[in-house]
């Protein structure tokens, strides 16, 4: 019983020289990664927001994988900017007034992996979260930016790594 659960074990480490402990499937040569600052290209520019995606991107690979964060050219790049940020009104009332906003953010993502070429791919990412319109944006803005960014860092990781 013994043989076969270390037989099963070892399998499991070392089947397809990709190792995954997320569900990702990260080249096994590949050691480092780098991300570029996504700076904000919208027409409405929030002072923090490009910061805030950046890092959120980083802590998302340092945390689900092993790789190491590069300044320079890492094995893998990740580099764009932020396309979108909009506020608009929905869920129009009966009086002509909005009962709720949408805070939409988009990003333009660019993923070069230095060793398999097949795999870079170049795509726009976008989340929304929606908000009660008696509330102010800047009481509720910094909740909505983490929420989202969450979301897109997500959807960046898996499109890169999970082969969505």
């Amino acid at each position: 019983m013994r043989l076969i659960f270390t037989i099963l074990l070892s399998i499991s480490f070392t089947s397809c020289g990709i190792y995954s402990f997320t569900g990702a499937s990260i080249p096994t040569d590949a050691k480092t990664i780098s991300v570029n600052y996504f700076k904000n290209k919208a027409a409405i520019v929030q002072p923090s927001l490009s910061q805030v995606f950046t890092e959120k991107l980083k802590d998302m690979f340092l945390e689900q994988t092993n790789l190491s964060i590069s300044e320079n050219e890492g094995d893998l790049i990740f580099s764009g900017f932020i396309s979108k940020y909009q506020i608009r009104p929905i869920a129009i009332k009966a009086n002509e007034t909005a009962d709720k906003n949408r805070l939409t953010i988009s990003v333009k993502v660019t993923y070069n992996n230095s060793l398999d070429s097949e795999n870079n791919f170049e795509q726009t990412f976008s989340r929304y979260r929606d908000y009660d319109s008696t509330q102010n944006i800047s009481d509720v803005e910094n909740t909505l930016i983490e929420a989202i960014t969450n979301e897109l860092a997500e959807d960046v990781f898996n499109k890169a790594f999970v082969n969505w």
